[in-house]
């Protein structure tokens, strides 16, 4: 028999991550704001004192939020220390956007999300060098999103404004990319369509631009991890978008090692699949 879902009061458990998001974006901004040494992790990716600290603030508010869900997060995954998962869990990136980090570029959020049967049910990502929240409860689809520096106290819900995908305009899509991770597979795969804008940004602020209707379109040619791509999955499907895996099935976690051979998030429009766009 398959084990329940652990209840949760998913209104107090959002607004629970929203205020870790913000407590870990502090230290993050903290450490920002000073010198730092940068090391090298295994996978060759690099690894800051902001990513360890902000985890650890994560982890913590996690085990008294919800201390009966397994947590799933980049760093101590790092060091090998994975949980057995279920039907629930949550995945974190305490700092998706190191690179940006390391170079002092604003585009590096802090994302939390809680999976629940394969999908990213509640996601909470914040921006803090570009004082912008975002937020997602998918079952009650309600996506908003809020503007709060880490220096500053949150503010009350009604300084919340909505998130809604857009319909595509008629003259052309808005696509975003990766600063770091664009690929000749994704410049074909977009020239399958009418591109009348492509923005560039770092980390899960894509997802975000795509939630707030500001772009149509995200193809992630490439590999990334479930605590990459989770939180900002949560707040676009919240706002009425959708994440796909590349053969334009459903994105799902809790696959082998948390790996995202790539996906493709969009808003109300059916990405074509990037599957023959591969080879």
């Amino acid at each position: 028999m398959t084990a329940p879902l652990t209840p949760i009061d998913r209104t107090a458990l959002l607004e629970g991550l929203v205020i870790s998001a913000h407590a870990a974006g502090k230290a993050i901004w903290d450490i920002y704001n000073s010198a730092f040494d940068v090391t090298v992790k295994a996978d060759a990716s690099p690894v800051t004192l902001a990513d360890t600290a902000a985890e650890a603030i994560i982890l913590a508010d996690l085990a008294r939020l919800a201390p009966l869900i397994p947590v799933v997060a980049e760093e101590e995954a790092a060091a090998g220390r994975i949980p057995d998962v279920g039907r629930q869990f949550f995945v974190v990136d305490p700092l998706d956007g190191t690179k940006e980090f390391v170079q002092r570029r604003g585009d590096f959020t802090v994302n939390i999300a809680l999976i629940e049967d394969g999908h990213p049910t509640l996601g909470v990502v914040y921006a803090p060098a570009k004082d912008r929240m975002f937020a997602g409860d998918v079952t009650a689809k309600i996506a908003w999103t809020l503007e709060v520096s880490p220096d500053s106290a949150l503010s009350t819900a009604s300084a919340r404004r909505p998130l809604a995908v857009r319909t595509p305009p008629s003259e052309g899509l808005t696509a975003v990319a990766s600063k770091s991770h664009n690929t000749p597979q994704t410049d074909a795969y977009l020239a399958a369509y009418t591109i009348l804008d492509r923005v560039s940004v770092g980390s899960s602020l894509k997802f975000c631009l795509v939630a707030a209707g500001e772009a149509d379109l995200y193809p992630r040619l490439s590999p990334t991890c479930e605590w990459d791509t989770g939180a900002g999955h949560a707040v676009l499907a919240a706002a009425g978008g959708k994440v796909l895996a590349l053969d334009a099935t459903p994105l799902l976690y809790g696959k082998p090692n948390f790996f995202n051979p790539g996906f493709l998030a969009a808003g109300p429009l059916d990405p074509i699949a990037a599957t023959p766009f591969m080879d």
